[in-house]
């Protein structure tokens, strides 16, 4: 038998949390050199499964599948196209940094005693849900996906509610109470999504006889397997309402900023960077390849809610006066360029929807990691607390406005190229909304630009922000690669596109579209 490698890839950062969470409460550094090194093997056997996978070869490749729940049909089965190829790199990517970031987010606070958190309890929440995240990226069994599409809310409900900010303006009580306002309103958000999606996934077995995606849309191929019409609605809406939570899509995504403003930076960066693509990428998996004619009866409105996505959000991200929040809304838009692609049934839109959700999560973890770096040195998320802080701290300034202009996808850094190929296939089918889309670029160049202007230039606010420390070197090891990736994916994308097209390719054969043929005038 061949090494069960992707099972492997999503059990080590599991084990890695099961032994985090056993290191006795006095060894907190101990614990924190653990779910590093636990982070970093995980890593390692995500770039195994990259180097392993074949572009040109099979759909699904390193597949598993076992026999689990047989009187129901359920299956251990998982298998990686090139979309969850990228996605599993980006999260094993990302998990090292955000453990590195927050190295000292859950220490205990010799001055509120009352306020002490496990150190060892929030490094092995974010191991376990970079295990859910990886192994929901590999099931290619419709329930075992469910299962871990909603089991990974538990680990994040704890994060958010329980090792929140430490950058807040009121007292420790208010404090309390908004980190679990944010967290309940996650978890009732995300579970009323999950339950319609339980809903459907039945209503799926009842009708396919199966939960197996592999067996469906072979089924669907081949002419074996007729759903109706409006039966095939129904089961979209029910995975599609989940999926649009989690993503957030507009109007679903009122619970985003409330988390991302209580938690941490990192764990901010977890929610919006690794988590929140689950959505996504299950809109690509699950959706187009399960429901081909429901998802092309729903584009209509799909585009017009992912427009107003970027719209709203970018608006909102303006008038911000949260540093925090600011980034959330910025997501909500970027969000919204992810679905427009998706669902502007292109082969260019679908290629920059999924490296967008890659270049998406780089830019945003680089963006708000730098961001936590400044709350916890002035210990205020205000952007009206901050001014003239590249005077004292230019390194710090440096890294804000590199992961600043990446968030507004300026060319040459990496997300320049998936918004690019977003519009391009939109404009493609759906003129129209590839120009409302424009505006969201506009829009994200006024509240980066403005959002630097305030905090980084003008006058020293104060004495505490001219004597503000630069970056340590602890910071740099995390900022510093990610700056990289967003530069290197910008001049030379092609070790991704390379990974992800051939997938592309696959959905587009599912939901039977073809790239519409360029419109050339005749030669007089």
């Amino acid at each position: 038998m061949s090494f069960p490698l992707l099972t492997a890839t999503a059990a080590v950062p599991a084990v890695g949390a099961i032994l985090t969470a056993a290191v006795p409460a006095a060894r907190r550094t101990a614990a924190k050199w653990l779910a590093l090194l636990f982070s970093l093997a995980t890593l390692a056997l995500a770039a195994v499964v990259a180097v392993r996978f074949e572009p040109g070869g099979d759909r699904y490749q390193l597949t598993e599948s076992h026999a689990w729940i047989k009187d129901f049909g359920v299956r251990y089965e998982l298998g990686v196209d090139g979309i969850g190829v990228a996605l599993i790199a980006l999260t094993a990517l990302l998990i090292p940094f955000v453990i590195g970031a927050g190295w000292h987010d859950a220490d205990p606070l010799e001055t509120h005693s009352s306020r002490w958190r496990p150190t060892q309890g929030f490094f092995a929440l974010i191991l376990m849900v970079e295990a859910m995240v990886i192994i929901s990226f590999e099931a290619t069994d419709v329930f075992l996906f469910y299962i871990f599409f909603e089991a990974m809310l538990i680990p994040m409900y704890f994060l958010i509610g329980g090792f929140g900010d430490r950058a807040h303006t009121g007292t420790d009580e208010n404090a309390a109470a908004q980190r679990s306002y944010a967290a309940v309103k996650f978890l009732l958000y995300n579970l009323a999504g999950g339950l319609i999606m339980l809903a459907a996934v039945i209503g799926l077995y009842v009708v396919a006889g199966s939960f197996s995606l592999q067996e469906i849309t072979a089924a669907r191929a081949a002419g074996t397997l007729d759903i109706a019409t409006n039966t095939e609605r129904l089961l979209f809406l029910g995975f599609f309402f989940a999926f649009a939570v989690k993503a957030p899509l507009w109007p679903l995504h009122t619970w985003l900023p409330n988390a991302m403003g209580e938690a941490t930076a990192p764990v901010a960066v977890l929610i919006t960077a690794v988590v929140d693509k689950v959505g996504t990428f299950a809109m690509l998996r699950f959706c187009l390849g399960l429901f081909p004619e429901a998802s092309k009866w729903a584009t209509p409105v799909v585009l017009v809610l992912a427009l107003i996505s970027i719209v709203y959000g970018a608006l909102l991200a303006v008038g911000q006066r949260d540093i925090k929040r600011l980034v959330a809304y910025a997501s909500i838009s970027h969000f919204g360029f992810i679905i427009l692609g998706i669902f502007a049934m292109t082969s260019q839109g679908q290629s920059g929807a999924t490296l967008y959700m890659v270049n998406h999560g780089l830019s945003t973890a680089a963006l708000m990691l730098v961001a936590g770096f400044l709350i916890s040195r002035r210990g205020s998320r205000l952007i009206a607390d901050y001014g003239g802080v590249q005077k004292a701290a230019p390194v710090l300034a440096g890294t804000f406005l590199i992961g600043g202009l990446a968030t507004l996808s300026l060319p040459g850094l990496a997300p320049f190229v998936s918004e690019f190929l977003v519009l391009v296939g939109t404009f493609a089918r759906y003129p129209v909304a590839g120009i409302v889309a424009t505006l969201g670029i506009v829009l994200a160049a006024l509240y980066t630009l403005v959002l630097y202007q305030r905090t980084m230039t003008g006058p020293v606010k104060d004495e505490s922000i001219r004597t503000m420390p630069d970056l340590k070197f602890r910071e740099l090891l995390v900022v510093t690669p990610l700056i990289v990736f967003l530069i290197g994916l910008g001049v030379y994308p092609k070790p991704l596109t390379e990974i992800v097209n051939p997938a592309v390719e696959h959905t587009m054969s599912d939901v039977k579209q073809h790239d519409p043929e360029p419109e050339v005038e005749a030669a007089k």
